[in-house]
């Protein structure tokens, strides 16, 4: 028989809890990248991969809190551990893969669209993967044209977050990118989530293994939500990403002159050095020759 699926169990908790994660991992992400544009020699490889294990970590954590609230009335829901944590490790590898091709490569059109496609494609590999992990008394089905519509949003969307990070670097703006993003990965999500359809067993059909949604899922985001919050921190003490607006896109501050230290002379052609050496030659031994002609007289 068919299942009665409901993806709303604890009504707004979870999709706007699982919204505001995608956008926290989102702005982190965009601020890492735009880290790497203001001093390009400065560890570009550490904030990269701090930019993407920080969006795939968002998408993930949105992934499996609105996960939390899914449920089928006629079964009880159990998820395998090995598979979730590999849906974990899919999001960041994939991100990573687009945030270095674009980190390294430049935001060409030909660069975003390769590593867009690659990207969207990883985030609803982590999705599926993902739903691949729940076990109950029946099987999934899923509508063709409504996947294929969820894997097409991710890439928009992937590809999207890929050319703000690179491309939007003012504070607010970067804001309004990870607001965008979170709207666009929950799109994705609840897109992939209206193709599922369930058919139940009998109630005699078996039992299967797995850990429960409060067991398994909870301790689970633990781990990304701590992570988040201490990039977070890494990231808001960062001198250079506590500058104000008018100075992201004039790279590193430059350099204060030390107003105890001694001015040093403008820079000199070796002919006007010399003449300026012999004007004030002249110009100091004129007082002594005027002064002795006089005594003379």
């Amino acid at each position: 028989m068919e299942g009665t699926v409901d993806g709303f169990r604890y009504g707004a908790v979870t999709p706007v809890a699982a919204y505001l994660m995608a956008c926290l991992g989102g702005a982190l992400g965009l601020r890492c990248i735009v880290r790497t544009l203001l001093d390009t020699q400065a560890r570009k490889a550490g904030w990269l991969a701090l930019g993407a294990a920080s969006i795939g970590s968002g998408i993930w954590t949105m992934h499996f809190i609105a996960m939390i609230g899914f449920q089928v009335e006629e079964t009880r829901i159990r998820y395998d551990a090995s598979l979730t944590v590999l849906s974990l490790v899919v999001a960041i590898l994939v991100v990573g893969i687009g945030v270095f091709t674009v980190g390294y490569r430049g935001a060409s059109s030909a660069t975003l669209a390769v590593a867009g496609v690659i990207t969207g494609l990883g985030i609803a590999a982590m999705h599926y993967l993902g739903m691949a992990a729940i076990h109950l008394n029946g099987d999934f089905d899923y509508d063709p044209l409504v996947v294929t519509l969820s894997v097409l949003i991710a890439i928009v969307a992937a590809t999207a977050a890929l050319w703000a990070a690179v491309t939007i670097q003012g504070f607010l703006m970067s804001l309004g990118a990870s607001l965008i993003m979170g709207v666009a990965v929950s799109g994705m999500h609840y897109t992939g989530m209206a193709a599922v359809s369930v058919h139940v067993h009998d109630a005699g059909g078996g039992t299967w293994a797995g850990d429960s949604p409060t067991s398994l899922l909870l301790p689970m985001l633990l781990g990304p939500v701590i992570f988040l919050v201490v990039a977070g921190v890494v990231v808001m003490f960062d001198p250079l990403l506590v500058l104000g607006d008018g100075d992201w896109s004039r790279g590193a501050p430059p350099r204060r002159a030390d107003s105890t230290a001694p001015a040093e002379p403008p820079a000199r052609e070796p002919g006007a050095l010399f003449e300026a050496a012999s004007v004030s030659a002249r110009g100091a031994q004129e007082p002594r020759w005027t002064s002795s002609r006089e005594r003379g007289r």
